[in-house]
C-alpha cells in the first residue's frame, strides 16, 4: 500500500478510499495506517448497514474524512448516518449499490447526505448486460445539490465517460494481476499515470 501511495501526487482533486474488503481485512487500524501516509481526503467505505452512530465515530476517530453507508439499510439508520457525519463534519457518503431509485430513496431521508454514489458492483462486472446507470445522476441532481460519485467497471481509458455524464468523483479500484474485475494495476506507473489522467478529464 505505502509503495502505491507514495507515488501518488498530493493532488486536491484525488481522493484515498480504504475499500470495504481493506477494512474488513484490516479495520480502523488499516485507516489510520493511510493517514500515516496520505495528508488529503480519505473515505472509510465502511457501507454502513446499522449501527450508524458508533461506525461513524470509528471512521472519524481513525483520521477519515468521509465514509459511506449502505442506501439499502433502513431509513432509519441513513438519518442517523448523516447527522453524526454532520456532528463530526465530515462527509457523509450514501452508496446506491442494489437499490433500483436512488432518487426515491434520498427523498424519504429527512437530511441528505454530502454524497450519492451510482455503483455497479464488483460482482456485477461479470454480468454483461449490468452498467452504470448514469441516468440517475441526473434524476438526483435535479432535486438536490449533492456531489455524485460513480463506481463499477471504470478503467482509467474510461473515466471521462463519468465525468460527462455528470459525476463528481469517479472511483478506481487498484487490482492485482490477473483479477477479472475492472480498475488500474497495483503494479502500474502512478508517477506517470495520475497526472495524465488528471490531464485527460481536465478537472
Amino acid at each position: 500500500m505505502w509503495r502505491i501511495i507514495r507515488q501518488i501526487p498530493r493532488d486536491p482533486r484525488i481522493i484515498i478510499e480504504a475499500g470495504t474488503p481493506y477494512c474488513k481485512l484490516e479495520g480502523m487500524e488499516g485507516v489510520r495506517l493511510i493517514r500515516r501516509f496520505w495528508r488529503g481526503m480519505i473515505v472509510a467505505d465502511l457501507k454502513t448497514t446499522d449501527g450508524a452512530i458508533a461506525e461513524v465515530a470509528f471512521a472519524y476517530r481513525a483520521g477519515a474524512n468521509a465514509v459511506t453507508a449502505a442506501g439499502s439499510a433502513p431509513v432509519e439508520t441513513l438519518d442517523f448516518f448523516t447527522q453524526i457525519c454532520q456532528r463530526y463534519q465530515i462527509y457523509s457518503m450514501i452508496d446506491m449499490l442494489g437499490v433500483d431509485n436512488p432518487l426515491r430513496k434520498v427523498m424519504r431521508l429527512k437530511t441528505k447526505p454530502d454524497f450519492v454514489v451510482i455503483h455497479k458492483g464488483r460482482d456485477e462486472e461479470s454480468n454483461p448486460r449490468s452498467i452504470i446507470r448514469y441516468k440517475d445522476i441526473n434524476k438526483v441532481r435535479s432535486k438536490f445539490d449533492v456531489f455524485i460519485s460513480v463506481a463499477g467497471g471504470l478503467k482509467p481509458d474510461n473515466v471521462r465517460t463519468a465525468y460527462f455524464n455528470g459525476a463528481d468523483v469517479a472511483i478506481l479500484n487498484i487490482i492485482r494481476s490477473g483479477e477479472p474485475n475492472a480498475g488500474i494495476y497495483e503494479n502500474a506507473n502512478f508517477r506517470i499515470l495520475i497526472p495524465k489522467l488528471l490531464d485527460e478529464i481536465g478537472k
